[in-house]
């Protein structure tokens, strides 16, 4: 299996890199149009703030082709915000637009942003992402920004308003927590993503 994590210059490479490697499968770090094309698998993992990375993406003409991905494609944390059309950071950035959403600063007013360590996702959907993972099962979140619950949603997280903690629209995946970082719950999502 050709799997493939793209180098967005905003993530957590290796620790996804290790993470694959625990479920048996090798991965490649690239932003090589060709070996992305080719791959079975792709991971867009982001750590930072959407103007970099989408900036990244435009640098190394990636834009069109994501939008266009016919391959099972994992956005994980700012690779999932950046799925939507819009993130209100840095005043406003445009992103993907490959699906239909909005991404939004967090409100609290008794807990502390950005929201980070373990909360728990409840699944509102079934999918195969959550194949062998007990339900109200804890990963691991960091992130300041998050997305409203929307058509896309399969699951939800309460930081004391609920938001989509996971989407999907058919092969776009995306999760707000960090499986790399998320222990056993974290490698078996990603095993689930790898045999979808």
């Amino acid at each position: 299996m050709k799997i493939i994590i793209l180098d967005t210059s905003c993530g957590n490479f290796y620790s996804l890199k290790s993470t694959i490697k625990k479920v048996g499968f090798n991965s490649e770090i690239t932003n090589n149009k060709n070996k992305i094309l080719n791959a079975d698998k792709i991971f867009l993992p982001g750590v930072g703030s959407a103007y970099s990375i989408i900036k990244k993406l435009k640098n190394d003409n990636l834009i069109k082709l994501i939008q266009n991905c016919k391959i099972d494609l994992l956005g994980i944390c700012l690779g999932m915000q950046i799925l939507g059309k819009y993130s209100e950071e840095n005043e406003g950035v445009s992103t993907l637009g490959v699906l239909d959403y909005s991404v939004n600063l967090m409100n609290s007013t008794n807990k502390p942003i950005p929201h980070m360590g373990w909360n728990k996702v409840k699944n509102i959907i079934s999918s195969p992402l959550f194949h062998n993972i007990k339900e109200n099962s804890y990963f691991y979140f960091s992130h300041s920004y998050n997305i409203n619950i929307n058509k896309y949603t399969i699951a939800t997280t309460n930081y004391e308003k609920i938001f989509s903690s996971v989407i999907q629209k058919k092969n776009f995946f995306g999760v707000q927590f960090h499986p790399e970082r998320s222990g056993i719950n974290g490698i078996q999502l990603i095993k689930n993503f790898l045999n979808i």
